[in-house]
């Protein structure tokens, strides 16, 4: 092959890798996290995907699964349906006591979230557990609301999920985009991430407030109220040093243009004192590309 068509083709091959599609929803993990899951329930599968880096992801497989009798987009308590959105493994449980239908073992996830809240949304106990050893293959609708997985497939998946640690992302379908797409929404969401943070360090009350979005609610209040309440709790603290790490962006399954935020946040304040935190953030994006807070929790 003469060198110049050599050159072409390399150079071509190069930007055709580049261009192939990536998990739209995974903008950032860090490497406290290694596996992120995403449950597609139109296809029923359970699909894994390996962190690489921050920016890249390695599927490594996927599972079927069972969902709500009712379906999805879990309501109110009692609806067997199956929540859409992003959410967090708690805890793992031994369900050697409870009925024959929890399998193996279960793994909690903490539904409902601070967006599911802001929401109305009610009802808990939303896990992802094995099958009845005795009751044979189930069918893609059999739950009270719970994901379902065959009991050998959880066995070899044990050992990765984390408490507190691992994202099951719950949609209808597995959506990709190209690499730039994903850019422009991390690139997005880690200055209005990092603008949140400098304007606290600085004691900057305006552009931190501004950071929230007028729908914003928390602890039982509203914008206008908790931005008060802030004035008199968060403007009196003598903060010297703000630190962001472990940031996690993710996009919402379920809510396009909400995205996650979940971060380590390290206060100084005074001398010495430190306090440490985690803190999840839901930024929705307007048609103009700005970021604004609409629900926050920790943990």
């Amino acid at each position: 092959m003469p060198k110049r068509v050599l050159i072409l083709f390399l150079a071509f091959s190069s930007l055709a890798a580049q261009a192939q599609p990536v998990p739209a929803w995974l903008l950032r993990v860090p490497d406290t996290i290694e596996t992120v899951f995403v449950a597609a329930t139109e296809g029923s599968s359970f699909h894994r995907f390996d962190r690489e880096d921050d920016y890249h992801f390695t599927p490594s497989g996927q599972d079927y699964m069972s969902i709500g009798r009712g379906g999805i987009r879990k309501e109110r308590e009692g609806d067997r349906k199956t929540p859409l959105g992003i959410y967090f493994v708690t805890e793992q449980l031994d369900t050697t006591k409870l009925h024959d239908k929890y399998g193996i073992t279960a793994f909690p996830l903490d539904y409902p979230n601070a967006w599911d809240r802001h929401l109305g949304r009610t009802g808990d106990g939303i896990w992802v557990h094995g099958v009845d050893p005795n009751g044979g293959h189930r069918p893609p609708l059999d739950t009270d609301g719970c994901i379902a997985l065959p009991n050998e497939r959880l066995r070899a998946l044990e050992n990765v999920f984390a408490p507190n640690v691992t994202p099951v992302l719950i949609s209808k379908r597995l959506v990709w985009a190209t690499p730039d797409e994903v850019a422009i929404a991390r690139q997005g969401l880690e200055a209005a991430v990092i603008d949140w943070g400098r304007a606290l360090r600085e004691g900057d009350m305006h552009a931190w407030l501004d950071a929230y979005d007028e729908t914003f609610r928390h602890w039982g209040m509203n914008k206008a109220e908790w931005s008060s309440f802030s004035m008199q709790t968060v403007a009196r603290r003598d903060i010297r040093d703000v630190r962001i790490s472990e940031l996690l962006l993710l996009g919402d399954p379920a809510e396009p243009g909400l995205y996650l935020s979940r971060f380590r946040l390290e206060v100084t304040e005074g001398a010495a004192r430190k306090v440490v935190s985690q803190r999840r953030m839901y930024w929705r994006r307007s048609e103009s590309g700005a970021f604004r807070i609409v629900a926050e929790d920790s943990g």
